[in-house]
């Protein structure tokens, strides 16, 4: 799931952090100055920036020949919905299920990525840009729209599950 890129850069990250949060006192994750990109999703007051993660997945788009997309506020409902399923079922589902599902609600050229594990942004990002499954979903020609949302569940398996929705 982490490549070892990630997995190298994740105790850089993590020493940072503890630095600005011992020189500057108790800190939360929103004063830290990390981009939002690298903040750990593994409590339960933070959730993924989706300004952020559009602008992220819409750039590697924009680099692969594909449009950018914006955030859909139902598919952005849906993501969330799926997010706090996979973290309440302690598991993620299957993307096929999901993409039906979200083709019956009306959507046209639907699809997911979901998955668990990762803690930040920049982690969920690398891992779906390596992943051909993953990646083909985020470079869909047709899609337009997205919703992406993380659930913390502290008690699981994974900490933090992940559901990107692609629309046209």
């Amino acid at each position: 799931m982490l490549g070892r890129q990630t997995f190298l850069a994740a105790p850089a990250v993590l020493a940072l952090v503890a630095l600005l949060q011992g020189c500057a006192g108790k800190m939360t994750p929103d004063t830290t100055g990390l981009p939002s990109m690298y903040l750990p999703l593994t409590t339960g007051s933070t959730a993924v920036d989706t300004a952020a993660a559009r602008d992220m997945i819409s750039a590697y788009r924009s680099n692969n020949g594909a449009a950018p997309l914006v955030i859909d506020p139902e598919l952005q409902r849906l993501a969330e919905t799926e997010a706090a399923a996979m973290a309440a079922s302690d598991r993620p589902s299957k993307s096929q299920t999901v993409r039906a599902a979200v083709t019956r609600l009306g959507y046209d050229g639907a699809d997911a990525n979901l998955s668990a594990g990762y803690h930040t942004l920049a982690e969920a990002f690398s891992g779906w840009r390596d992943s051909p499954p993953h990646r083909a979903v985020m470079l869909s020609p047709e899609a337009t729209r997205m919703g992406i949302a993380t659930a913390y569940a502290p008690g699981s398996k994974y900490k933090v599950y992940w559901a990107l929705l692609v629309a046209k």
